[in-house]
């Protein structure tokens, strides 16, 4: 147990619209978790968790567009002045030089191979990118892509697919402070769970339909984020890490 357990919340449980089954879902038991209410000493098994759930997590919606983001090239074309060399005066006994083929000899081009991205990377920058566009709205700063809290989110992806079970604590009883400790990370402040949305916008949808997750996603307090995940039968597994 990390110390000051006791502190974070645990939300979740059987109340309607703690669990959304997702569509399409490969499984009778798609559902996402997250949320804030109860205590982690007292319901273990509940369906997201979250650090300080009981301050304001954001405030009152304002609708504030989402900032564009535009970018603009300013090319000036330089000017050459082409400088001639005087030609030079003929002397009085023109010398005869043989000409001489020169071959131009290029040097061999590199060939750069192309940047691969895995389909899981690519959900997983959708996923930031929504939760950031949702966060706008509200009035919160982006939270931005943290390397730490990416590898622990798609390991617990990885973990929950390889070893079938749906649940913030792990097989062998770890919640998830206890994984972010293992792995040196103090800042972990909330954590989403969903299995079985087939693409980032199902998953956000499902999140945002759900006041536990939503209120994840929506702390202002909330910097940083990590989203893994799994794609695989019975899924695809989704995490959502936020810290600090």
């Amino acid at each position: 147990m990390v110390p000051g357990l006791d502190n974070y919340q645990l939300g979740g449980g059987s109340g309607p619209g703690d669990k959304v089954q997702a569509v399409d879902s490969p499984t009778n038991s798609a559902s996402e978790q997250g949320g804030t209410s109860g205590s982690a000493d007292d319901e273990r098994g509940g369906t997201s968790t979250s650090r300080d759930a009981g301050r304001s997590t954001s405030p009152s919606a304002s609708a504030t567009p989402s900032p564009s983001a535009s970018a603009s090239t300013a090319s000036a074309s330089p000017t050459e002045t082409a400088t001639e060399k005087p030609q030079a005066t003929p002397s009085k006994k023109p010398k005869t030089t043989p000409s001489k083929s020169k071959t131009a000899t290029r040097a061999p081009e590199k060939s750069e191979s192309p940047v691969t991205v895995s389909a899981e990377a690519q959900a997983a920058a959708e996923v930031l990118k929504l939760v950031n566009e949702e966060r706008a709205k509200v009035g919160c700063s982006a939270v931005a892509a943290n390397s730490a809290l990416s590898d622990l989110a798609e390991k617990f992806s990885d973990d929950m697919a390889a070893r079938g079970f749906f649940d913030h604590t792990d097989p062998d009883g770890a919640t998830p402070w206890d994984r972010a400790a293992k792995a040196g990370i103090s800042d972990l402040g909330g954590e989403n769970i969903a299995r079985g949305q087939a693409d980032a916008a199902a998953v956000m949808e499902a999140w945002m339909n759900s006041p536990g997750h939503k209120a994840n996603i929506l702390n202002c307090d909330f910097k940083t984020l990590g989203v893994g995940v799994h794609l695989g039968s019975g899924g695809p597994w989704w995490t959502q890490d936020f810290g600090y």
